[in-house]
């Protein structure tokens, strides 16, 4: 089974858009560009990527249709899609039990539990692509019904990314039976961060910012890891999401070097 959304996806901007051309990302996402849509006046502008993306359309078969401003102003969110945007199929997102062998045994992916925030959502995942990571397994629900703002957001890294559906704590077991160990980012019997062994293969668990990571998914953990603050200001508070994201999967990125 696999977790597919049939409505399309209007992705903005030419990050987004080339990353879903991306041949090497064409082998795991399956999500189509349908037609592109660019702003007549600036396209002239920018002769080389519509160039791009009309020979890319030839190939894949989607056109390429010039609009005014206006009107590609009225189909997006906003005025930063630099003059392109692109109206896409939906992307199937496979179950993680349905096809353990898109997991590599030596890898590092990450489960970011209880995250809502598309935006936050989509920092995260830059962060973690940024880093290395191998793929990310999502709590089931329709993610990709934000597939536009998460992808710009994330400056496409949503779509170069492998995802999985799974429970997160099923997916935590089923990591843990190929092998890997599972890392929570947390304070309760935590050890600092710079203290922790991070070698791959390793499933790293993020929670959310308002109900963390679950107890079920606690139970399979190998250990908990904090970040610390520093004393100068007394901060007793919490990282967003994201920058957590990120510190903690750039020590996995250093340890592993």
């Amino acid at each position: 089974m696999s977790t597919s959304v049939p409505e399309t996806a209007l992705l903005e901007g030419m990050t987004a858009i080339s990353a879903v051309l991306d041949p090497a990302v064409r082998a795991f996402n399956d999500r189509q560009v349908l037609e592109v849509y660019a702003d007549r006046e600036r396209a002239q502008r920018k002769p080389r990527e519509l160039a791009f993306l009309r020979a890319r359309g030839r190939e894949l078969g989607f056109p390429v249709t010039l609009v005014g401003a206006d009107e590609l102003d009225a189909m997006t969110a906003g005025k930063t899609h630099g003059g392109f945007a692109a109206r896409c199929s939906g992307r199937t997102i496979p179950e993680l039990e349905d096809c353990p062998d898109a997991i590599r045994r030596d890898g590092f992916y990450v489960l970011p539990e209880g995250i809502e925030d598309p935006y936050n959502f989509a920092y995260t995942l830059r962060s973690l692509y940024a880093a290395g990571a191998d793929g990310a397994i999502l709590p089931p629900r329709n993610w990709m019904s934000a597939a536009g703002i998460v992808a710009k957001s994330s400056a496409g890294t949503s779509e170069k990314l492998p995802l999985f559906s799974c429970d997160p704590p099923r997916a935590a077991e089923l990591f843990r039976s190929w092998g890997f160990r599972v890392i929570c980012a947390g304070i309760r019997d935590s050890v600092d961060l710079y203290e922790a062994d991070l070698r791959l293969p390793l499933l790293l668990v993020i929670g959310g910012e308002k109900r963390g990571i679950s107890r079920g998914v606690l139970e399979h953990a190998d250990l908990t890891v904090r970040i610390g603050y520093s004393d100068r200001h007394g901060f007793r508070g919490s990282l967003p999401s994201a920058a957590s994201a990120a510190v903690l999967a750039f020590e996995v990125m250093r340890q592993n070097r």
